[in-house]
């Protein structure tokens, strides 16, 4: 039997009307699943952490752990049609799309296993065959990519939408705002989702930028702000930016904070 669950912080909107429900239906299975895929998660990272310091990781290794409900709330309010472009911070993104948890560490420690055979490393998962594609190491370089994907949904009458995932250090590249353009002009179905972790590298948000309300930055697009530590908050803000996504691009900002460096 579903339960009704309340929401604990409010969204903030930006040129919407009404906000997503400050209740959820959720099931006792989906929530064991929800918990379940997020603490794999949770420990895959430690892991990639411990294998990093010990030096068996070459190379970058950007961890997710803290952020976990936005990878897990975003998928239980899309479906595998839909496509999805990252940052670098990709791990947990590989892994709710289809991969295992071995499959992540072979990548990171350079095995045949991995996805790209050991040769991606950190920055650079990906899974084709689940619409996941990447992993990105330029900074803010997945927004074109993922007004890109919005236009092949679109050109293909497919119903599904393309999520472009930047943290808040890279919300002030100019890429982001030639993608948001062009996705307006041409009403792409296209997610902008700004994972705003409070820190872009050591650089706190409001040392780096003059306006902190990612959500708004689209300007002309409509934009929701949502507790990115909320998984349900996250699952039902997703839900209502798919239906706006059918008009053009939307904004979403999802607060939340990691719990590792860099």
């Amino acid at each position: 039997v579903p339960a009704t669950v309340a929401r604990k912080k409010p969204y903030l909107l930006h040129k919407l009307e009404s906000e997503p429900p400050m209740t959820a239906e959720v099931t006792r299975d989906e929530l064991l699943g929800y918990y379940s895929l997020m603490f794999r998660m949770r420990r895959m990272e430690i892991s990639a952490d411990t294998l990093y310091k010990a030096k068996h990781v070459k190379g970058f290794c950007h961890l997710y752990d803290g952020q976990e409900a936005i990878c897990v709330g975003m998928e239980a309010g899309a479906t595998w049609g839909d496509s999805v472009v990252t940052s670098y911070r990709d791990h947990a993104w590989q892994l709710s799309r289809g991969d295992t948890v071995k499959g992540v560490l072979c990548e990171l420690l350079g095995k045949q296993g991995g996805c790209a055979k050991g040769m991606g490393g950190s920055m650079h998962m990906y899974k084709a065959d689940a619409n996941f594609y990447g992993g990105n190491g330029i900074v803010g370089s997945q927004a074109p990519l993922g007004a890109g994907m919005a236009f092949a949904h679109k050109y293909n009458n497919d119903g599904c939408c393309a999520f472009a995932l930047y943290g808040d250090g890279a919300a002030n590249q100019g890429q982001l705002f030639e993608a948001a353009n062009i996705a307006a002009l041409l009403k792409l179905p296209v997610i902008f989702v700004c994972e705003n972790n409070q820190y872009a590298m050591g650089t706190s948000l409001a040392r780096g930028s003059a306006c902190t309300d990612y959500y708004t930055r689209g300007q002309y697009m409509p934009g929701i702000k949502v507790d990115g530590m909320d998984v349900l908050a996250v699952r039902e803000a997703v839900k209502v930016a798919k239906e706006l996504a059918k008009e053009g691009p939307v904004m979403m900002e999802m607060d939340t904070y990691r719990y590792h460096g860099h």
